[in-house]
């Protein structure tokens, strides 16, 4: 067996595992806080499976969505502007920094008086707050741009835009990719946290509701499914990072190959 098999079935067994070692656990637990694992998965087919997925489960991964596609924008706009110009950076640098240092939740008071609609408020703060590692990983993308790709660029003629498009995004995509990666969690905690405060719907009004009414199995299951989500959300995007650099990946391999 090859080592891609083995790290593909310890990737399948040991979650399979730990929900064996739950569902063993609590098996005939009475406990008010730590239902049975038979029971969370009961309620969730009643809650997740139905009606209730539509009803919170899709808005909330529409708001989640637009705020992170508008991060993703925006991120690797400005991220961009400041790796290539010093000029932008002694400008903007400060400004990035500070507004990086506030955790984005404590910004959800701001946005309530702000927007008096409460997914334009939620969208703010999901792409305000992941917004900020992709800025940072393109900086860093942009600025550890080989000298001599510029120097070949501008040799064959390339204007501005081409040079931008050709050998500066795709040099510093790596980076930028992990920058979305390291935002895509961030995504998920702030959408949760954000339908935790003056909301109507959505996951995290939902298990907040059930925390309050000592639902705890309908707290568990909505906890549940945040982490299939979260695990399926990152596979999609990891499968789209591989699609796009796979010449990266390629070119690696045979780098180390020599």
């Amino acid at each position: 067996m090859n080592r891609r098999a083995v790290l593909l079935a310890l990737e399948v067994l040991t979650p399979l595992a730990v929900l064996i070692g739950w569902y063993v656990a609590s098996a005939g637990s009475t406990s008010l806080y730590y239902p049975p694992l038979a029971d969370i998965l009961e309620r969730f087919g009643q809650i997740w499976l139905g009606a209730g997925f539509v009803a919170d489960a899709l808005p909330s991964l529409g708001r989640m969505l637009v705020g992170y596609v508008i991060a993703a924008v925006v991120g690797v706009a400005v991220g961009t502007a400041l790796g290539l110009s010093p000029v932008a950076r002694m400008l903007l640098g400060p400004g990035v920094e500070f507004l990086r240092a506030v955790p984005a939740v404590l910004l959800i008071p701001f946005a309530l008086v702000v927007f008096t609609d409460d997914t334009a408020m939620k969208v703010f703060v999901i792409a305000l707050g992941c917004s900020f590692p992709v800025i940072l990983n393109t900086v860093d993308g942009v600025r550890s741009v080989e000298p001599l790709q510029l120097d070949v660029a501008r040799m064959f003629e390339f204007g501005r835009a081409e040079r931008l498009w050709r050998v500066v995004l795709p040099s510093a995509s790596p980076q930028i990719f992990a920058g979305l990666r390291a935002s895509l969690s961030l995504a998920l905690i702030l959408m949760v946290v954000s339908e935790m405060v003056a909301s109507t719907n959505g996951i995290g009004y939902s298990i907040l509701q059930s925390q309050r009414l000592f639902a705890t199995t309908d707290m568990w299951a909505g906890i549940v499914l945040l982490g299939i989500l979260g695990y399926l959300i990152n596979i999609a995007l990891v499968l789209i990072e591989k699609r796009v650099l796979a010449w990266h990946r390629g070119f690696r391999a045979s780098v180390l190959s020599v």
